[in-house]
């Protein structure tokens, strides 16, 4: 169970209830169930309600940075996963694993947890967690300014 530390984080898990309430009730239960997965296996992330690409849905964001996100479209329901955009490696084990399931550069569409068994995602959050996406673009930001500063001494 997720701990609640203060009325801001009180008011985002009534949001996120209220969200998933909303959705049809064939969605409910994995839609729960994958939220606990994220917050239990990813301690740097918090949850909130966020919009992307025009749809509201649970975007968990680490450091202030989407890190995962949840959705539930007219056809069927996402898991974005930013850290298996990043990585060819993620996105070609999970893409093996969970064949019935529909991939996208950083998105997994599904319809239910059958195409999409929890146990994966369980593993798929798990090995995502450490990877730290603000540490890995401040990276490349210093990189790409190192070598446009060594393009300029040229």
């Amino acid at each position: 169970m997720v701990k609640l530390n203060n009325h801001f984080s009180y008011f985002m898990h009534q949001a996120i209830k209220s969200f998933i309430s909303k959705q049809s009730t064939d969605r409910q239960d994995i839609l729960s169930k994958l939220h606990e997965i994220i917050l239990e296996n990813d301690s740097t992330v918090v949850a909130e309600i966020d919009v992307m690409m025009g749809k509201e849905m649970i975007m968990y964001k680490s450091r202030g940075m989407m890190k995962f996100a949840l959705a539930s479209v007219k056809g069927y329901m996402s898991l974005h996963v930013l850290p298996m955009y990043m990585s060819k490696n993620i996105f070609g084990k999970y893409q093996a694993l969970l064949p019935k399931s529909k991939f996208q550069k950083g998105c997994i569409n599904f319809e239910n947890a059958e195409v999409f068994p929890l146990q994966i995602a369980q593993q798929l959050i798990i090995e995502c967690s450490p990877i730290d996406l603000v540490a890995i673009r401040e990276a490349q930001l210093k990189e790409r300014k190192s070598k446009s500063k060594n393009k300029g001494a040229a």
